[in-house]
């Protein structure tokens, strides 16, 4: 009898994180449902507006949210099996825990997936100098301004390349050069692709020397970019020390778990234990993005 109500002791357990696992996935599915129509909406009122700037770009939802699932169910399997090995039956332990690392898989993903968004639109804006550069020179040879930048395109690497590309296209359908870069800067705003469109939208319409004008706004782009360069480097030690803060307590608890486990059995065997380091966790997280809103300086 006592194995037997020990077995549906533990299936309550798992019935009850199942469901709230499956709550959690409900309400992110609910989240990146609105999200994706939000998205589809404004391409609809601005198709210049494409995917560029957002984590399905290089994902379909579908395979996203499988990925997400997927992330979730193991981790959470991970984290229960781990509890239930170190002997903690506790259900106001497992269930909270089990559905806190299920989130957690389940956000996994789409963080991921967004940082790949941010690191293709820096790449992208480290690269405007470049382009720049190079209209310069194009024009300064003889040749007209989308002659210059299709040649351009054929020697860069990268997200330019792929909107220039995109460009080229859309100006060979009959569309307005200045219009297909305007589009591009829709697609992965940056402020120095803004000045160089603007610098050749009044030249086109006003009059002027293309080439002097281009050589000014690549003089104000590169010291620009000096400028972010010297800004993050002076700002690199505050996001090092923002992250290594944030993983101090986490060695420290680790580093006396092992030289003494008894003494740190406590945490994570009590309900007191696993409440203090989720306060712990939370804090270290407000922390970790307290410092990095500081030192992310906005010139």
């Amino acid at each position: 009898m006592n194995s037997v109500s020990v077995l549906e002791r533990y299936g309550v357990y798992l019935l009850v994180l199942f469901a709230v696992a499956l709550l959690i996935y409900i309400l992110i599915s609910l989240i990146q449902s609105f999200s994706l129509e939000q998205t589809d909406r404004r391409i609809k009122e601005n198709r210049s507006e494409g995917m560029a700037n957002n984590v399905y770009y290089f994902i379909d939802r579908t395979t996203l949210q499988q990925i997400q699932l997927s992330a979730g169910v193991l981790l959470s399997g991970v984290l229960v099996a781990t509890l239930v090995f170190c002997q903690i039956y506790e259900p106001l332990i497992i269930v909270p825990a089990g559905a806190l690392v299920f989130a957690l898989g389940m956000a996994a993903p789409w963080f991921y997936f967004s940082a790949k968004v941010r690191r293709r639109a820096e790449r992208f804006e480290n690269s405007i100098l470049d382009l720049a550069l190079g209209l310069t020179s194009g024009l300064r040879a003889g040749q007209a301004l989308p002659q210059a930048l299709e040649v351009f395109s054929r020697r860069c690497e990268g997200p330019l390349k792929e909107e220039l590309m995109i460009v080229i296209r859309e100006y060979r359908l009959g569309l307005e050069l200045a219009e297909a870069l305007q589009r591009m800067y829709n697609r992965i705003p940056c402020e120095d692709l803004q000045l160089l469109i603007i610098s050749i939208r009044l030249t086109t319409q006003s009059g002027g020397s293309m080439v002097d004008v281009l050589e000014k706004i690549t003089w104000m782009i590169r010291g620009r970019t000096e400028f972010q360069q010297k800004l993050r480097a002076l700002t690199a030690q505050g996001r090092f020390e923002a992250l290594a803060m944030s993983l101090a307590p986490l060695a420290a608890f680790l580093l006396l778990f092992f030289i003494n486990n008894e003494l740190m059995l406590p945490m994570v065997q009590t309900l007191i234990g696993w409440c203090a380091i989720g306060v712990m966790l939370t804090l270290e997280v407000i922390g970790y993005f307290a410092i990095r809103a500081i030192v992310d300086i906005k010139v």
